[in-house]
């Protein structure tokens, strides 16, 4: 009878185990289908819920600060961005929606700095830093005629 007992406690001690586990990357699955169903406060939520289970997701983050962005919250989607690039300091992505905002915010010495890691890391959207770079360029010596 012991035997049985033990068995369904380990039985169950495993299977709440998986369920935790597999649970955390469903919080953001989740997330992730709803942001790209554009249901971005359920969205906001699930990636939360994914972030308390494993703080060291950058992903959330940088989901998170899309979600910012499209609500039009530069302060959180920088706060985000920052997050993100703290734990994933090579996500190309992330750097790129920095150096957006930083370009915005006429911040071009961190444009630059920025750029200098992006050009290092970049994979898929490298196209979108010479983009920012022509940018500079065309800003920068209307600013000098000042």
């Amino acid at each position: 009878m012991k035997k049985i007992l033990n068995f369904i406690f380990f039985f169950y001690l495993t299977l709440g185990v998986s369920n935790n586990v597999l649970g955390n990357d469903g919080f953001f699955n989740k997330g992730l289908e709803l942001y790209k169903n554009k249901k971005y406060n359920d969205a906001r939520f699930m990636f939360e819920r994914s972030i308390v289970f494993n703080p060291k997701n950058s992903n959330a983050y940088l989901y998170l600060a899309k979600i910012y962005n499209v609500e039009e919250d530069q302060k959180k989607e920088e706060k985000n961005l920052e997050t993100t690039l703290l734990i994933e300091p090579d996500n190309e992505e992330a750097i790129l929606m920095s150096m957006k905002i930083a370009l915005e915010k006429s911040n071009y010495s961190k444009v630059k700095d920025l750029s200098k890691t992006f050009t290092k890391v970049c994979e898929k959207l490298c196209k979108e830093n010479k983009i920012i770079l022509e940018t500079l360029e065309n800003i920068e010596p209307k600013n000098n005629e000042s």
